[in-house]
C-alpha cells in the first residue's frame, strides 16, 4: 500500500522552499498568508527583527445581521486584502514581499493579493 501524503504536509514543504528565497525587511516586510477552511490570516513580518508589524484576519467579529462571520469565501479574502493594505499604509509601508504560504496563486489567495494591490500595496 502506498502511504498517502497529506495536503498540509505538501504545502509546508512548498512553503519551506519558497521561504529560502524570500525575506522581509524593515523597509519591505513579508506579507504572509495562512488559509484555513473557515478563515484567512495575514501578517506583515519583519524577518530581520522577527516581529509582526501588522496583521489582519477574518476570524472573530460578527457580520451586519449579527451572525458569526465566515472567512472561507472570496468576498472575505478581498476584505482582508483591503484591511491589511490600509493598516500597512497607516504604518508607512507601501512595498511588501508576497509570501503565498505554499498555496497556489488561485482563488482566495489571488483575491486577497489583488485587493491589497488595488488598495495601494506594491508587490
Amino acid at each position: 500500500m502506498i502511504p498517502q501524503i497529506s495536503k498540509d504536509e505538501t504545502r509546508r514543504r512548498v512553503h519551506t522552499r519558497i521561504r529560502k528565497k524570500l525575506q522581509g525587511s524593515e523597509e519591505r516586510p513579508r506579507l504572509n498568508v495562512y488559509r484555513s477552511l473557515n478563515h484567512m490570516y495575514v501578517q506583515l513580518i519583519d524577518d530581520g527583527k522577527g516581529v509582526t508589524v501588522v496583521s489582519a484576519t477574518t476570524a472573530g467579529g460578527k457580520n451586519d445581521k449579527g451572525k458569526k462571520k465566515t472567512g472561507g469565501n472570496l468576498a472575505s479574502a478581498k476584505e482582508v486584502g483591503k484591511l491589511i493594505a490600509q493598516r500597512a499604509q497607516e504604518k508607512g509601508i507601501k512595498q511588501v514581499v508576497f509570501d503565498r504560504g505554499g498555496y497556489l496563486y488561485h482563488g482566495r489567495i489571488k483575491a486577497l493579493a489583488e485587493a491589497a494591490r488595488e488598495a495601494g500595496l506594491e508587490f
